[in-house]
């Protein structure tokens, strides 16, 4: 069976589409998964952007206790 474009899906959309994947797979379809080295680098560029975000709303007092926001979503 010849494999397309479309058989070969990156590692951070695999996620997305899991189900999908699956069943097609369980179909006879063939499919690749990949994961490339600048595709790492983006998800650790994204990660660093949102510890800054994090860092940046604790010093401006965005922040609530772990107890309060189990309080507000019924988890305490």
């Amino acid at each position: 069976m010849p494999i397309s474009a479309k058989d070969i899906s990156p590692f951070s959309q695999v996620r997305a589409r899991l189900t999908d994947l699956g069943e097609e797979a369980s179909a006879g379809e063939e499919k690749i998964i990949y994961y490339h080295q600048l595709e790492r680098e983006h998800i650790h560029l994204m990660l660093l952007d949102e510890a800054a975000s994090g860092w940046e709303d604790v010093e401006a007092g965005r922040h609530i206790s772990v107890a309060k926001l189990r309080d507000k979503h019924g988890r305490g």
